[in-house]
């Protein structure tokens, strides 16, 4: 039994994974370029799906063109592009590929052209996940940023 239980335990925490849960932008942490970074941070929900996950990201202040924000997206950790729900209509799909036990990267497109890829971290104790970020705004500007979360 014990050994049942423990597997089953174990199952349900890698199903689970490091990234599930809901996590606050820490802005003090965060960085932009080109600057500056909005006023307060943003709140991504993050949920386990088979061999996936479901993001969503609420509460994003107006950036520095006065536009607020939010996303909602499903992805497979296979590469392909998976459709993205923009309020800024920046993006339209977001691909997923697992590069580690803690790390993953995402690719952001708007109609095919690849407008941000972004490497995602968690940490070891599981309670930062950090957000590096390089890419194209809709001005045609290069941007990178690294974005810093702490679950709650």
């Amino acid at each position: 039994f014990t050994l049942v239980f423990a597997l089953t335990c174990l199952a349900a925490w890698a199903q689970q994974g490091p990234f599930v849960g809901t996590w606050k932008q820490n802005l003090a942490k965060s960085k932009y370029s080109p600057g500056p970074p909005p006023a307060q941070g943003n709140v991504t929900k993050i949920e386990a799906v088979p061999n996936g996950l479901k993001v969503t990201t609420t509460n994003n202040p107006p950036n520095a063109q006065g536009v607020s924000n939010s996303t909602e997206w499903t992805a497979y950790y296979d590469g392909k592009d998976y459709p993205m729900k923009d309020t800024s209509n920046a993006f339209d799909s977001n691909s997923l590929k697992k590069t580690g036990p803690r790390t993953l990267e995402a690719v952001s497109k708007k109609d095919g052209k690849v407008m941000r890829t972004s490497v995602w971290r968690v940490s070891a104790d599981g309670k930062t996940l950090t957000r590096t970020m390089k890419g194209t705004n809709a001005q045609g500007q290069a941007i990178s940023s690294t974005m810093v979360y702490d679950k709650q």
